[in-house]
């Protein structure tokens, strides 16, 4: 197993948005990039009493985005992520060497 640093943050933060929520419900978001480290893979976390596990945790530029990673995001495109993360974060600016938590998760299926 690789070598993380300490958490940053609950894993019960990790996505919080209804819109997210909903589309990870859905199955249309199985990622989530965050500046910080909120999961270890194999951590389980529950949206609308539905579990989850978190497959892989890697640490990216956020300049190597591509179109597939935006829509495992729940977007419909890198441009779209983009516009509203730049939205969302007052004063932000998008750094293509930027570094980010990139969080991978999937539906956690009963035993």
């Amino acid at each position: 197993m690789q070598d993380y640093p300490e958490k940053t943050c609950d894993i019960e933060r990790l996505i919080r948005h209804p819109k997210l929520v909903a589309a990870a419900l859905s199955g249309q978001k199985t990622e989530q990039r965050r500046d910080g480290l909120y999961a270890y893979p194999g951590e389980t976390f529950v949206l609308e009493g539905v579990e989850f596990v978190v497959t892989r945790v890697d640490r990216e530029r956020i300049g190597d985005m591509t179109d597939a990673d935006a829509q495992a995001e729940g977007y419909p495109s890198l441009a779209m992520y983009k516009d509203l993360i730049l939205k969302m974060h007052a004063n932000m600016e998008w750094n293509d060497d930027g570094l980010v938590w990139v969080h991978r998760f999937k539906r956690q299926q009963p035993e």
